[in-house]
């Protein structure tokens, strides 16, 4: 019986070899004096910097972390003084060795603005983030090898308007892991897609499941609102400006103005009931109420003293 065995794992190993002829360069054993394999040359320098300014929301610094974790050829860098002029992001990237930068600016601890920028010459892009749900909080099933390389599935609508096609080129520079980049994996087992509704960028991730092509959500998710193209890094002449952008603040201002209207409608409706009602509905005749009587047990005050009980 074993030799038969032996026989058969012989006979497969034959015929893989028939089938593949890269296994007959493959070494039965290697000395350990010998180097390792040299890896491809990595000739895609990508490499991008993702930090924030001081003052972010705890979920901001979550998502700014999963994307961290999702790009394996980016590097990280301490807050930053809001105070500071973004111009100085230009330096950091310069001593970091970076080219790509993503940068996540809070304002009043409510509205997250995130730029993505080409160091040194530009272009650059300012967002506005709506709709952040990071992966902590959403607790997807999918998951995904830290490292490993993304597909970038991007929408139809994209090269259909200059301005998307500039931000698509950007997108893909940014999000695109370089091939043979050290710190990433030689497979690609999720996908980036980028999806164009309501002038809006709507960014998901994604889990290759099955060979079908079959799709399982990890997060983050998250909506980007573009406000404004520059032709230079962080500054510049403006490429591309947003006409449907509405600013937070104005956004707010506008809620507020319409429950004041609300409440001012509610006391106006109100005002106007008071004013139709008339001071006597129908005039009354004093005298129908002398022979009305009361009984005992109703009379209450001043007129239960005009009835008198005897004690049994």
């Amino acid at each position: 019986m074993a030799r038969s065995k032996a026989k058969r794992k012989a006979h497969v190993v034959e015929k893989e070899e028939k089938s593949d002829p890269e296994i007959k360069n493959v070494p039965s054993s290697r000395l350990s004096d010998e180097p390792p394999p040299k890896r491809g040359k990595w000739t895609n320098k990508q490499r991008v910097l993702i930090f924030a300014s001081r003052g972010i929301t705890f979920r901001d610094r979550h998502l700014m972390q999963n994307l961290q974790a999702l790009l394996p050829h980016s590097k990280k860098e301490s807050k930053m003084e809001k105070k500071d002029s973004l111009f100085v992001i230009n330096e950091i990237c310069e001593m970091k060795n970076c080219n790509k930068s993503i940068y996540f600016e809070n304002k009043k601890r409510q509205d997250l603005y995130m730029w993505v920028s080409n160091v040194p010459r530009g272009p650059s892009v300012k967002f506005l983030v709506q709709n952040v749900h990071t992966m902590e909080e959403l607790k997807l099933t999918g998951n995904c090898l830290k490292g490993s390389r993304p597909l970038l599935s991007f929408d139809k609508n994209f090269d259909k308007v200059p301005h998307f096609s500039l931000l698509k080129e950007l997108l893909v520079q940014v999000f695109g892991t370089p091939n043979h980049h050290p710190r990433s994996q030689p497979f690609t087992d999720h996908v980036f897609t980028f999806s164009i509704l309501d002038n809006r960028i709507w960014f998901r991730n994604y889990q290759i499941m099955e060979e079908d092509g079959s799709l399982v959500e990890i997060g983050p998710r998250f909506v980007l609102n573009p406000v404004k193209i520059f032709e230079g890094s962080f500054g510049g002449p403006v490429l591309y400006s947003n006409p449907k952008y509405i600013s937070p603040n104005v956004h707010r201002a506008m809620l507020k103005k319409m429950a004041s209207g609300r409440y001012k409608d509610r006391a106006e409706h109100k005002e106007y009931i008071k004013n139709r009602k008339p001071e006597k509905s129908y005039n009354l005749d004093p005298l129908d109420e002398i022979f009305t009587t009361i009984p005992p047990e109703e009379a209450k005050g001043i007129a239960k003293k005009t009835f008198f009980r005897r004690k049994e």
